[in-house]
């Protein structure tokens, strides 16, 4: 068995969190660190989504408010929020969320399909919803929310 069929039937992880009173995932490797919200430096001219810049040990790191990247309401960020530091691509991100709820281990038959009815917008950037424990969690690819990200990498 290769090891791609191997990691597709014992499962691979992902980081499960809240924005709002949804929630989405993300391929646990993109994950570095998760962190407590740490007040921003605004940077001009920047997409709307991006709520500025913080010196994470030395390196210049954005802050992207994953809320409005969704094309959901804007946050306003608390004590109680965090970022979570991501791989995207070549660049370093990180990305404000309200909390992680769960770390998930699934299998290919865990995904169902985006839904017909999603927004092209949607299409672009969730793999799939993963109905667990009564929960519905939608699946995010990074590089298909942020391809500027990617193709500024290249």
């Amino acid at each position: 068995m290769t090891y791609a069929a191997k990691a597709l039937t014992q499962g691979r992880e992902l980081i499960a969190f809240r924005i709002g009173d949804q929630e989405f995932s993300v391929n646990i490797m993109s994950v570095r660190e998760i962190r407590g919200w740490t007040p921003v430096t605004p940077m001009p001219h920047a997409p709307h989504y991006v709520l500025g810049i913080i010196n994470l040990r030395g390196a210049v790191l954005p802050i992207i408010d994953l809320s409005l990247r969704l094309g959901m309401k804007p946050v306003e960020p608390t004590v109680r929020h965090v970022i979570i530091v991501a791989q995207v691509g070549a660049k370093i991100v990180g990305l404000l969320v309200d909390a992680v709820s769960d770390i998930l281990t699934v299998t290919d038959e865990n995904v169902q399909p985006t839904p017909d009815i999603a927004s092209e917008l949607e299409k672009n950037y969730a793999r799939g919803i993963l109905a667990i424990e009564g929960r519905m969690i939608c699946m995010i690819e990074l590089e298909s929310l942020f391809p500027q990200i990617e193709s500024e990498a290249a």
